[in-house]
């Protein structure tokens, strides 16, 4: 059926996993480079498929089943993951991701744990209204905030920003010095309204899951500080995946 895709197996059109293939929690970074990181963390991994941009492994977190798959880039395709995992039974979707500091104090190499977005994309607000809240599940976030504890990683929790735009909708000049006019004092305005850094994903899945009724949170690796102009590939992103996969071992002593 046009209304529902699926492919020949029955499976959702884009992800091409099946109910077997999930269980309650899906950890979900945005490079398909990063699942295999995350899935050695895992017992009995494995992986499960790939289509596109998603690619999925699956194992085990203490006596959680995880499903571990990437989002791609940006909202549509993360709207697309959220959607068609939750059809298949998840509950539980936390992104493992990456993001760049507008805070001195949040330093490259730290972790964030996002407890809400502000909603600079523009798959959101085709699900919702403008003035609808991009907010993780609390108890999420204090498993998230409690496991960086407990394994000693530098982890600040508050507002990240998520666009659609890398480059100028995130205050950067385009190519050959192009610059909106609006984003000329981005960075400025959102550090002054305490918001701690910017992604691509986490508004989407902050929002879809309120709307669904699933639960949410986000842990976020500093890559890049704005206010020091330091960048460090790959900087955090191993105590961020640890972090997730030690707060997924706590979800039911937090009710979650």
């Amino acid at each position: 059926m046009a209304q529902e895709p699926k492919d020949e197996a029955g499976r959702p059109y884009h992800i091409r996993l099946a109910k077997h293939d999930v269980g309650r929690v899906a950890l979900l970074p945005g490079d398909p480079g990063r699942v295999p990181l995350v899935a050695e963390r895992l017992q009995g991994a494995k992986p499960l498929g790939s289509n596109r941009e998603f690619v999925a492994y699956g194992g085990k977190a203490g006596d959680e089943s995880v499903v571990v798959m990437s989002t791609g880039i940006g909202g549509p395709s993360t709207a697309i993951a959220v959607e068609e995992l939750a059809g298949l039974g998840v509950e539980v979707m936390i992104r493992v991701g990456t993001c760049g500091s507008i805070q001195r104090a949040v330093g490259v190499g730290s972790l964030v744990v996002a407890d809400a977005a502000v909603r600079m994309d523009g798959t959101t607000s085709q699900y919702v209204a403008p003035g609808y809240p991009a907010a993780a599940t609390p108890e999420v976030t204090v498993a998230l905030a409690e496991a960086a504890a407990s394994l000693r990683k530098k982890a600040a929790v508050g507002i990240t920003a998520s666009t659609d735009s890398f480059y100028t909708g995130q205050g950067r000049p385009s190519f050959g010095g192009y610059t909106a006019r609006e984003s000329a004092h981005l960075v400025d305005d959102l550090a002054a309204a305490k918001v701690l850094c910017f992604e691509m994903e986490a508004s989407t899945i902050f929002t879809l899951g309120r709307l669904f009724g699933l639960k949410t949170g986000a842990v976020l690796a500093v890559v890049g500080n704005r206010v020091t102009n330091e960048f460090v590939i790959h900087a955090g992103v191993d105590d961020a995946i640890d972090v997730a996969v030690e707060a997924v071992r706590g979800l039911k002593r937090h009710s979650v």
